[in-house]
């Protein structure tokens, strides 16, 4: 039983450590840093109908592969933000925009051309994934 509980504790050791990680990389940011735009059902369609190409990352809090691409995409954005929108919804809070792109697994990434959903990736594609993905669609 000792060891049980051991792992026990470890696991939330951990679990609260990843969580300080994603609110200490959520606080940072300097005005040189493209930022995040967080969507909802309001903002959704008019976020995907600018003049760039727009990816989104559909996630959940609850969902580790989310937390895990969550620094990729976050580098991705200060890499490529100058020539693609980043931005993020909540499918718990947001269920009816994620339904209405059968996003029935997260994280999923959706690239969006002229309000138009032109590619996607699910899952945690790793960093050489998202990134492919999102060359095809910058120019």
């Amino acid at each position: 039983m000792i060891g049980v509980e051991r792992d026990q504790e470890i696991e939330r050791i951990m679990r609260k450590k990843m969580e300080e990680m994603m609110r200490s990389q959520q606080q940072k940011g300097t005005s040189n840093e493209p930022k995040l735009i967080e969507l909802n059902e309001q903002n959704f369609d008019d976020a995907i109908n600018g003049s760039k190409p727009v990816i989104v990352d559909f996630w959940a809090a609850w969902c580790g592969p989310c937390q895990f691409m969550l620094p990729i995409f976050d580098r991705l954005a200060r890499k490529y933000g100058d020539r693609m929108v980043f931005a993020r919804l909540n499918v718990d809070e947001n269920n009816a925009v994620a339904a209405r792109y059968d996003v029935y697994a997260i994280p999923t990434f959706i690239v969006f051309k002229d309000g138009k959903m032109v590619d996607r990736a699910i899952g945690a594609v790793g960093e050489m994934g998202l990134e492919r993905l999102i060359r095809k669609h910058i120019t």
